[in-house]
């Protein structure tokens, strides 16, 4: 699978532009992001399913603080329904930085994000459901019927990605370099080795930022936004892993919380551009995600894509494409 991310901090019919260039333009999948102070999530993604005719659609990811679970699961089974059974659920904490402003905490990710989808599972398949764990339900169910929906965890981290290969169909694992997927591998094997048979096949799916250019400074220079939202929460390993100043990432990650944007972005080093996006020329993206797919078997470039957006999906097709052949 070769896909894309989508950001809702453009209007909804640019995004849905957008998808249908990926799609004609040989992509498999396209995930809409989340954050409160972008537009919405699922009704982006229903313009999309509608402007699309084979595009995979679904969230990159749905976090389950904001949302109910219950109802995620149906505005996912929703979207499912809608887009003729092209869903797939992403599905994971959410970024740290923009759910504190609104007062959530984390506690507990890695067993929210799984008891969200194992409820929302149960829902799919038509049973009444009693919970009683980090959210409650009390004999919930869906009232339509609703096919077998793929899902994918979002994950970063040494826990979730191990509960990801038990668990889900797949991971998005948020990694931009081959030294996060070559570590990521062993945390896949590991949970792989307790998945039971009856779950088949699982996808590690590399979910990186990736900004393509054909102007080396103006594609790097792009890559300042996610790179910001990426190091202002990033876990010490991840930093240690890149060498990174935990510091600075820490000034980063205060500065979005507060709405500082700017200064965030900013703030940005050229180390963590190099550790957190792969941003280049069209053969220097090639090279870096052929390096990645050393490790991982699916590919989905997250935002920025690019300085021009149009251009940098044309530019990713041909690149998914030789890809693709070689």
């Amino acid at each position: 699978m070769y896909g894309l991310e989508l950001t809702p901090e453009h209007p909804v019919e640019t995004l849905s532009d957008l998808a249908a260039d990926a799609e004609a333009a040989g992509f498999d999948a396209a995930f809409v992001s989340h954050h409160y102070n972008n537009r919405d999530q699922f009704m982006s993604l229903t313009d999309v399913a509608r402007e699309t005719d084979d595009l995979l659609v679904g969230p990159g990811i749905a976090n389950p603080y904001e949302t109910h679970p219950v109802t995620l699961a149906s505005r996912m089974a929703t979207l499912d329904e809608l887009s003729g059974g092209r869903g797939l659920f992403g599905v994971g904490p959410g970024d740290k930085s923009t759910l504190a402003n609104l007062g959530f905490d984390q506690d507990g990710a890695l067993r929210r994000t799984l008891e969200t989808f194992k409820v929302a599972q149960q829902l799919w398949a038509g049973e009444r459901v009693d919970h009683d764990g980090t959210f409650q339900a009390e004999d919930a169910a869906l009232n339509y019927e609703v096919g077998s929906i793929p899902v994918y965890v979002g994950a970063q981290g040494p826990h979730m990605t191990r509960m990801a290969a038990k668990h889900a169909d797949g991971v998005l694992f948020n990694g931009s370099h081959p030294r996060d997927y070559e570590w990521a591998a062993e945390q896949v094997a590991h949970g792989l080795g307790d998945r039971p048979d009856h779950r088949g096949a699982f996808d590690f799916a590399a979910y990186a930022s990736v900004s393509v250019a054909e102007d080396e400074t103006e594609a790097r220079e792009a890559a300042r936004p996610p790179v910001a939202f990426i190091a202002g929460s990033a876990a010490p390993p991840l930093l240690d892993r890149h060498d990174l100043d935990h510091d600075r990432a820490s000034e980063i990650g205060d500065a979005i919380s507060r709405g500082d944007f700017e200064a965030a972005f900013s703030t940005v080093t050229p180390a963590m551009i190099d550790a957190f996006c792969i941003a280049g020329t069209p053969d220097a993206v090639e090279q870096k995600i052929e390096g990645v797919l050393e490790h991982a078997d699916s590919f989905v470039a997250g935002s920025p894509l690019g300085p021009d957006l149009e251009s940098a999906i044309e530019l990713l097709g041909a690149v998914f494409g030789r890809l693709d052949s070689a």
